[in-house]
C-alpha cells in the first residue's frame, strides 16, 4: 500500500483537507518535514489552478526540486488545472511522476486525447464522488453518470490509473469503500483513493479493498503519524 501525503496549496500558502486543522502554512517547510521523517512519495495539488484563479507553479517546483535532490525514488503526483500539453511536459520536467486529471475529462475531450497521446504512462484520472454520485466539475455538480460507468469509459480511453476522491459529506465521513470497489472492478485498473482517508485504520481497511494500490493522506495526519510512512520501498508502478 502507496502512501502519498498530500499537500492542498493555495496563495502560496498550505490549506488543510476536510476534517483537518492546524498545518504549518508553508508547504515547503512541510516537505521538508516530509523529507525528515524519510518520505519519497508526495501528491501536490494546485487549488488555485483547478478554480483557474491563478497558480502555484513556482512552489510547486521548487518542492519537487528538493524532493528530487534528496532522494532518488521520488515518486510525485501532481494536480490542479493541468489542461494542456505544455502544462503537464513542465511538471514532468520538475520531476513529477503522475499528472492527474480530472475537469478535462467532463468539459474538454479533445485535450484528453492530446494528452494522452503524448503522456498516456504518467496520466492519473479522476473520478471525483459524493455521496455515490460522480461530480463533473469542481465537485459542484452532479454528472449524468455512475462510477462505474466513468471508470469504464477511462478504462476504454486507455488510462493507466484511476484516482478515486471520495468527497467527505455522506456517511458520517467514512471513507466510501464500497464505491472503491466498483469503480476497481469496473475498470481494472491500480486504483488510488483520497479525500476520506484519514487514519492508520483507514489505510488498514483501505488496503483490504481489491485494487487499491494506494491512498491519499493529508500532510498533517502523516506528520502526526510517521509510521503511516513504514511501509514506503515501492516504486511509483
Amino acid at each position: 500500500m502507496k502512501v502519498l501525503p498530500t499537500l492542498l496549496i493555495q496563495n502560496g500558502c498550505l490549506v488543510p483537507s476536510a476534517g483537518c486543522e492546524g498545518l504549518d502554512p508553508d508547504p515547503l517547510e512541510v516537505a521538508a518535514s516530509l523529507l525528515d521523517h524519510g518520505c519519497h512519495r508526495l501528491c501536490l495539488l494546485d487549488v488555485d489552478a483547478a478554480r483557474s484563479q491563478g497558480h502555484n507553479r513556482e512552489i510547486i517546483a521548487r518542492i519537487m526540486h528538493r524532493f528530487c535532490q534528496a532522494t532518488p525514488k521520488v515518486c510525485i503526483q501532481i494536480g490542479g488545472g493541468i489542461r494542456s500539453s505544455d502544462q503537464a511536459q513542465f511538471f514532468l520536467d520538475q520531476g513529477a511522476a503522475w499528472l492527474l486529471v480530472g475537469t478535462v475529462l467532463h468539459r474538454a475531450p479533445h485535450i484528453v486525447d492530446q494528452l494522452l497521446a503524448r503522456f498516456r504512462d504518467h496520466l492519473t484520472a479522476a473520478i471525483d464522488v459524493r455521496g455515490g454520485e460522480v461530480q463533473a466539475s469542481g465537485w459542484n455538480e452532479s454528472a449524468r453518470f455512475s462510477p462505474e460507468e466513468a471508470a469504464c469509459h477511462i478504462q476504454e480511453q486507455g488510462f493507466r490509473r484511476i484516482l478515486f476522491s471520495d468527497i467527505p459529506g455522506g456517511n458520517g465521513g467514512a471513507p466510501d469503500f464500497h464505491t472503491a470497489t466498483r469503480i476497481s472492478e469496473r475498470s481494472r485498473l491500480p486504483l488510488l483513493m483520497g479525500g476520506t482517508i484519514r487514519s492508520a485504520q483507514h489505510i488498514a481497511q483501505a488496503s483490504e479493498v481489491a485494487g487499491i494500490q494506494g491512498v491519499l493522506v493529508d500532510s498533517r495526519l502523516v506528520l502526526e503519524a510517521p509510521e503511516l510512512l513504514a511501509i514506503r520501498a515501492q516504486a511509483c508502478g
